[in-house]
């Protein structure tokens, strides 16, 4: 396997505990375990013994998981280290040397240099700002041929905050159904509307999905780890196999606080809060962007704490944010980075102090530009 350099990963891991503020974080506010757990649980968590916890995760967590999907049952889980891996093994399962995967983009683009190392072909189709991140339906069409092994989507959309109808969600189904390609929807930021109801899944649309998730951005518990494949039983069970050469099982604390969290009188209030921070702070980055009218400019995004603004300035996005970061010690995701230059992603689900600062940041570069 040959494997290309995972750009957006290697520019936040280099830089993200080196700056003064950082703007590139694309979840909320982490948690703490005593927000979760009560006094007695923490004890009781503490004095766990650092065994090998069941490998495809516990029962009880699969259940919990298989839960947010109406349908499906534990046999249709499989408990990864975040959906990262959830998403790699998905990916190492499907594609061969010679086939051709259509990947949605803008898009967090592991799967774009995981495709390429499997030797697969990446066709990308794509989100249009002018029909506020509405996929192009037409280029999904041409882009998937006898060859297409996979589609991909990312459901909402990291970086836009987009999500699909629900006759765009059964277009996408119609056409992975032409030739019989797999269709793998990333959900990890389902649960993170900033308004109206939780975004539907593509679990049950269609027999060859594959749904991933996790706890990372829509939980704010990015530091667990927890991430999930869910999709048909056999197809899970072969999952489970090749996840045994990778990190072979999640960790006994994290399947422990993974289950608290997903209690149905837990993920209520944790989403509330995810909810609470957004509508907090997104006003503030929207005000900010208002402020250079012609210049920049956003699509609202509809769910994530990340908004992806478009500038008007001839400079590519990765210099700039090499600006950004060099010359005021705040970091920002280059569009670059996500399939598309001209663009920034700013991260907008910290501290509301720290999100002024870090703009304030950005301001100081931008002024130099005209």
């Amino acid at each position: 396997m040959r494997v290309e350099p995972f750009l957006l990963e290697r520019w936040q891991s280099e830089w993200e505990h080196r700056v003064a503020v950082n703007l590139a974080e694309s979840g909320v506010l982490p948690m703490a375990v005593t927000e979760i757990l009560d006094p007695e649980e923490c004890r009781a968590l503490l004095e766990q013994r650092l065994i090998y916890s069941q490998t495809n995760g516990t029962p009880e967590l699969r259940a919990a998981i298989a839960a947010l999907h109406p349908g499906a049952g534990e046999e249709n889980v499989l408990v990864c280290t975040g959906s990262a891996e959830a998403n790699h093994v998905c990916a190492w399962s499907l594609l061969e040397p010679g086939d051709e995967i259509a990947l949605m983009v803008p898009n967090f683009l592991q799967l774009l240099g995981t495709s390429r190392g499997f030797g697969a072909k990446v066709v990308p189709w794509r989100l249009k700002e002018a029909t506020g991140w509405a996929p192009d339906l037409d280029e999904l069409r041409d882009a998937v041929t006898a060859r297409t092994r996979l589609i991909a989507v990312c459901h909402p959309n990291n970086p836009t905050g987009a999500i699909l109808s629900g006759e765009e969600m059964n277009a996408v189904v119609e056409i992975a159904s032409r030739h019989g390609s797999w269709l793998l929807s990333d959900e990890v930021y389902r649960g993170s509307e900033r308004e109206g109801e939780e975004t539907p899944s593509f679990w049950g649309r269609y027999e060859r999905v594959l749904v991933t998730g996790g706890l990372s951005k829509a939980y704010g518990l990015p530091g667990l780890r927890i991430g999930w494949v869910v999709g048909p039983a056999e197809k899970i069970h072969e999952l489970w196999g090749r996840r045994d050469y990778l990190t072979i099982s999640p960790g006994t604390l994290s399947d422990i606080v993974a289950r608290a969290v997903l209690q149905p009188g837990t993920r209520p209030r944790i989403l509330a809060r995810t909810r609470d921070i957004l509508r907090a702070n997104y006003p503030i980055l929207d005000e900010w962007v208002g402020r250079r009218p012609g210049r920049l400019r956003l699509v609202p995004p509809r769910a994530g704490a990340i908004g992806f603004v478009g500038y008007d300035w001839p400079v590519g996005s990765l210099a700039l944010a090499e600006r950004i970061r060099d010359e005021q010690g705040a970091l920002v995701v280059a569009g670059e980075h996500l399939g598309m230059d001209g663009y920034l992603r700013l991260g907008f689900g910290y501290q509301s102090e720290a999100l002024r600062e870090g703009l304030a940041r950005v301001d100081a570069v931008l002024d130099t530009l005209g």
